[in-house]
């Protein structure tokens, strides 16, 4: 009988004592689900907290000790609400701050704008750093500063956008306007010039383009001959730069005149001389007309701008029509020296002689009696 009650107490107890274990657990249980969110909560807050510090010693140390320790700043915008009176420093940082009440202080947004909206009051200064105040009918008693935040400047890549239509067709005139005056001039100061190289063309148009094809190779190797050349010599040193804009200046002007001279010679072939008297009319008209010819291709390019396979033609097209034209002038302006020598001007051999070279001058009567020279004649 005692065993059986013993028994009997044991079981009872071990039942009580699972009962009571069972509500525990499910009180363990309970909160433990909100504990990832806080956890993840905290460790972002102090991230946060942290980088704000960070930004806040960085401009202290820039020169702004205006700005309040990092427990004094809310981070996102924040308002004061109108009819409201708040107690300064008010803070913000990574947004903006509105104030339509009153603040008995500073106020600062950093990385944010400062709005002062009617009826607002703010005592003390408005600081925005990184950002802007505006005053939209408020009143800030204090002090107005905006400071600009430093950022790395990245690397920006300049790229050149191409002219438009209007564009290429200035380009294309003043071009125009800038050999026509060159030209006018070469024929007032240096015409005799220009028919010397215009002459050169009409004895040899395939002999100018390839002695002006080997001007071209040779011009900048020439160059750096003349360089080495002046660098033997001290005296020759100093002269480099002066050698190197004449060289510079003497090779644009041979390929201008040069090219000058194909236009007058191309444009005299394209024009009459009806209704022009003198030879520089003439040859002024001729030489317009040739530069309208060659400008013409590029005009016509900078007219389909629109069309990029039109004007890429065209363009081509002008290209090379110019580079040959240049490349024959300055062959042609080689060959006659920037025309001072003309091809088959001037005396020889067998050569026109005077009728009276026979005689002899003298300072007393005049001409001394000689023996005429005979002319045979087979009759």
């Amino acid at each position: 009988m005692r065993a059986l009650i013993a028994f009997i107490a044991l079981a009872f107890g071990s039942f009580r004592a699972s009962a009571q274990a069972r509500p525990a657990d499910s009180v363990k249980a309970a909160p433990a689900k909100p504990a990832p969110a806080a956890a993840k909560a905290a460790p972002a807050q102090a991230k946060d907290t942290s980088a704000l510090s960070t930004k806040i010693a960085e401009r202290r140390a820039a020169g702004d000790n205006h700005l309040p320790d990092a427990d004094r700043f809310t981070l996102g915008d924040r308002s004061v609400a109108a009819n409201t009176t708040v107690d300064g420093p008010i803070a913000v940082a990574r947004g903006n701050l509105d104030v339509y009440g009153t603040v008995n202080g500073d106020v600062v947004a950093l990385d944010g704008d400062i709005h002062v909206h009617r009826g607002a009051l703010v005592t003390g200064d408005a600081w925005a750093a990184g950002g802007s105040v505006v005053i939209d009918g408020g009143v800030i008693q204090g002090q107005k500063r905006v400071l600009a935040v430093s950022r790395p400047a990245l690397p920006v890549a300049r790229t050149h956008e191409p002219l438009g239509t209007w564009g290429s067709i200035k380009l294309v005139i003043g071009w125009f306007a800038i050999l026509t005056i060159i030209g006018m001039g070469v024929m007032v100061f240096a015409e005799a010039n220009l028919d010397g190289v215009v002459i050169a063309l009409e004895r040899g148009f395939a002999r100018s383009f390839w002695i002006g094809l080997t001007g071209q190779v040779v011009m900048l190797p020439g160059l750096l001959v003349l360089v080495v050349a002046l660098a033997i010599t001290v005296l020759g040193v100093l002269l480099i730069p002066f050698a190197i804009v004449a060289y510079v200046i003497a090779a644009a002007g041979l390929v201008t005149l040069g090219f000058l001279a194909v236009a007058r010679l191309t444009g005299g072939g394209l024009t009459s001389d009806r209704g022009t008297t003198s030879p520089r009319g003439v040859h002024l008209r001729a030489l317009i007309m040739g530069l309208i010819g060659y400008l013409g291709l590029w005009m016509i390019a900078a007219l389909f701008t629109w069309n990029p396979v039109i004007a890429a033609t065209m363009r081509a097209l002008a290209v090379a029509i110019t580079w040959v034209a240049a490349t024959v002038g300055l062959g042609a302006a080689l060959t006659s020296r920037a025309g001072t020598q003309r091809p088959g001007v001037g005396s020889g051999p067998g050569g026109h002689t005077d009728e009276f070279a026979w005689q002899t001058p003298t300072p007393v009567t005049g001409v001394a009696a000689a023996t005429r020279r005979q002319v045979s004649s087979s009759r």
